[in-house]
C-alpha cells in the first residue's frame, strides 16, 4: 500500500483511512513476539493483559470516561448492533432512529420494528418529530428502549448537536437509553463532548487510522444491554471472545495519535476541503455542495454545522457510478456514498431522507479527507474530476 499511496489521490477516508504509524508500530510486537493470551493464567498471559488494561486506560482518557465502561468490539457495526438489539432485548419497548442513520443503526431498528424519524435538508434528525414519536409511544402506552441518533452523518458529513438530542430526550423518554454512533466524530470532534450526554457510543477504528476489525463501545456505568455475542465472559460478560491484543494496543495508539492533531488537522484538512469545493464548483455548472457550510454561505440559515472531513456534492447530468470508474481509472479513489453496502450502487437513503432531488442524488459524490490528505491529491482530484464531468456530459443522450 505504502508504494500505491504515491500513485492515489486517495479521498475515501470516510470508507477506512490508512494506518497511522503510530497504530502500526504499537500493532507490531503483539503480532510476533508477544502472542499470549491474556485471558490465561501464567506470567505472559499477565503480560499481555497489562497491556490491554493499559490501552483501555488510554481510551478511557481521551473519551471521557471510566476505564471499567470502554468495551471493544470488532468494529462500529457490532457496536451499533449490540447497543440496538441489547437494549430491547434486555428492557423490551421500542427502538428509535433516524431515517439518516447508518444501516448498522437503521436496519436493526426496522428489523425490531421501531420507529424511524424524520431528518431535515442537512440530515440532521428533526428534533420537534423526535419528540412527536416519542411522546406517540408513551401515549400508546409503550416505552421507547433506546433512541439512536449519529453524531456525524457518514455520507454529507454534518454535525448532530448531541446535547439537543439529550434534552428531548430526558424530557420525553427519561428512561430511554440514548445512543450515539460516532464512528464519523473521531477525527473532528472532542469525543468527551458526545460522551457526556450519552449513555452508549459506538466508536470504528479504522475510521481514525486504527486497524480494520476494531471498535469500541462505551457502556456507562449503569447501563444494562443484552450481550451480542455470549461464551467466555471477557470484557465483564459484556463482549465475549478471544482478546485482540494487537488490534486493542494499535486502536488505543490511533485514538491517542488522532486527539493529540486533532486541532491542527481539523484547521488544515478545513482549508484544503474548501480548495477542494470550490476547484470543482467554480469550473463546473449545475453542482451543488449538499451540505453547505457556514464558510461557504456566509453564515445563511440555510447552512448547518459539517466536519472538514466530508466534501459532498451532487452533480447534474452524470450518474456515480459512470464517474467513480472514470475517477478509478485516473487513480482517484472516491465513493457515491457509504462503503459498507458491499459495493451496491443504490440510491442513497440518506439523501432520500433530505428531499435531494434525484436528477441531483444520481450523481452524488462523496469525496473524504484525512491525515494523508494533501494540496497535490486536491489539485490532481479537481483536474480528474472536472475533466471527467465534462466527458460525460459530452456523451451523454440529448
Amino acid at each position: 500500500m505504502a508504494s500505491a499511496r504515491t500513485t492515489l489521490a486517495y479521498f475515501d477516508h470516510a470508507a477506512t483511512a490508512p494506518m497511522r504509524r503510530e497504530a502500526i508500530e504499537a500493532m507490531r510486537p503483539y503480532l510476533d513476539e508477544q502472542f499470549a493470551n491474556p485471558s490465561g493464567s501464567h506470567r505472559f498471559s499477565r503480560a499481555a493483559r497489562q497491556v490491554v488494561d493499559e490501552a483501555r486506560d488510554d481510551v478511557a482518557e481521551v473519551l471521557g470516561c471510566a476505564p471499567g465502561e470502554v468495551v471493544f468490539t470488532s468494529g462500529g457495526t457490532e457496536a451499533d448492533n449490540a447497543a440496538v438489539f441489547g437494549a430491547v432485548r434486555r428492557h423490551g419497548g421500542i427502538a428509535v432512529c433516524s431515517a439518516a442513520e447508518h444501516h448498522a443503526v437503521l436496519h436493526c431498528v426496522e428489523h425490531l420494528r421501531g420507529e424511524v424519524v424524520d431528518v431535515g435538508r442537512c440530515g440532521v434528525i428533526d428534533l420537534d418529530k423526535l419528540q412527536a414519536a416519542l411522546s406517540g409511544i408513551l401515549a400508546r402506552h409503550e416505552r421507547a428502549a433506546l433512541v439512536s441518533v449519529m453524531a456525524v452523518n457518514n455520507e454529507v458529513g454534518s454535525v448532530t448537536p448531541m446535547r439537543d438530542v439529550a434534552r428531548v430526550v430526558r424530557a420525553s423518554a427519561p428512561g430511554a437509553i440514548l445512543h450515539s454512533d460516532a464512528v464519523q466524530a473521531a477525527c473532528w470532534l472532542d469525543l468527551r463532548d458526545i460522551v457526556l450526554v450519552t449513555d452508549v457510543v459506538s466508536l470504528s477504528a479504522h475510521k481514525f487510522g486504527g486497524p480494520k476489525g476494531m471498535g469500541i463501545m462505551v457502556q456507562k456505568t449503569g447501563i444494562t444491554l443484552e450481550p451480542l455475542i455470549m461464551g467466555g465472559g471477557q470484557e465483564r460478560d459484556r463482549r465475549s471472545g478471544t482478546t485482540n491484543v494487537a488490534g486493542i494496543v494499535a486502536t488505543a495508539a490511533a485514538l491517542c495519535a488522532t486527539v493529540t492533531q486533532r486541532f491542527a488537522e481539523t484547521a488544515r484538512v478545513a482549508a484544503l476541503k474548501e480548495s477542494l469545493v470550490d476547484g470543482i464548483t467554480s469550473q463546473l455548472s449545475d453542482v451543488v455542495e449538499t451540505v453547505p457550510a457556514a464558510s461557504h454561505t456566509g453564515g445563511s440559515s440555510a447552512s448547518c454545522a459539517v466536519v472538514p472531513g466530508i466534501a459532498h456534492l451532487c452533480i447534474a447530468g452524470v450518474e456515480s457510478e459512470a464517474l467513480l470508474f472514470l475517477l478509478d481509472e485516473a487513480n482517484v479513489c472516491a465513493s457515491a456514498a457509504s462503503a459498507c453496502a458491499s459495493g451496491a450502487m443504490e440510491p442513497s437513503h440518506v439523501l432520500r431522507a433530505m428531499g435531494v432531488e434525484p436528477r441531483l442524488a444520481k450523481g452524488a459524490l462523496r469525496l473524504s479527507l484525512g491525515h494523508t490528505t494533501t494540496q497535490a491529491d486536491v489539485d490532481r482530484a479537481i483536474e480528474v474530476i472536472v475533466a471527467s464531468v465534462q466527458r460525460l456530459r459530452a456523451h451523454r443522450p440529448q
